[in-house]
């Protein structure tokens, strides 16, 4: 069955042409112009991924990625046309998983929505196997980490990075290894997602995250988990 993906564009020919691109490529598509007419249509039928534009009428993308995100773990990749880093940062931070930058080619923006859907698809259950790190249980299969039993809510791509790390507690991951093996796709050195996303992550999973004992920075190396996280009692 085909993804489906709601995109969420307010310019009238950008909207189209990358309508008419998806569906190309196999996806069924619902397009929208705006940010109230974007959430009726997502919890009137959820699709697979979110195409976001950030500059919207009514609601700005930014008010609908965090209004998404504080329901849903859907991938969302935003579209900004904007170039200051502090804007696509405040993107990042509102819930979105990657970014494309306007103008765009299709290709480029394909490449990333495949990456993300690939990090919201389970594991196979047969193959899957329940971690720890310090009090949390992270379940590969069903891509869900629980903390004294109760579910926290990550998005796929912070679930992805998490188990990234936790299968090698003590290893010291680059930002560049991350983007492979987390985003899956050639991101020319883009640490911003990476740091981002640690900081989403430690938000939700940290006891404390301005003191993190689960995902610790390596100054100058970049990130690890930690091998002697212990449980909490």
């Amino acid at each position: 069955m085909a993804a489906r993906i709601l995109l969420i564009e307010d310019d009238p020919s950008i909207r189209e042409a990358t309508a008419l691109g998806l569906g190309a490529a196999g996806y069924e598509v619902e397009a929208v112009a705006d940010g109230v007419a974007a959430l009726d249509a997502f919890r009137a039928r959820p699709p697979d991924l979110v195409v976001l534009d950030v500059m919207l009428p009514g609601l700005d993308g930014l008010t609908i990625a965090r209004t998404i995100r504080a329901a849903s773990a859907v991938p969302i990749v935003m579209l900004t046309a904007r170039t200051d880093a502090l804007d696509v940062v405040a993107g990042l931070e509102a819930g979105a998983d990657d970014y494309v930058r306007k103008p765009f080619e299709l290709t480029e923006l394909l490449a990333r929505l495949r990456a993300a859907l690939r990090r919201a698809i389970p594991a196979d259950p047969a193959a899957g196997s329940v971690r720890r790190l310090g009090p949390l249980e992270i379940d590969e299969a069903g891509l869900t980490v629980r903390r004294a039993g109760q579910e926290i809510a990550l998005s796929s791509t912070e679930f992805r990075l998490l188990l990234e790390l936790a299968r090698r507690p003590g290893q010291v991951f680059t930002r560049e290894v991350l983007l492979d093996r987390v985003w899956g796709y050639d991101y020319l050195g883009d640490s911003r997602l990476v740091d981002v996303a640690v900081q989403r992550l430690r938000a939700k999973v940290e006891a404390d995250p301005a003191t993190p004992r689960l995902v610790l920075t390596v100054r100058g190396a970049g990130y690890k988990a930690a091998r002697d996280a212990t449980p909490e009692r």
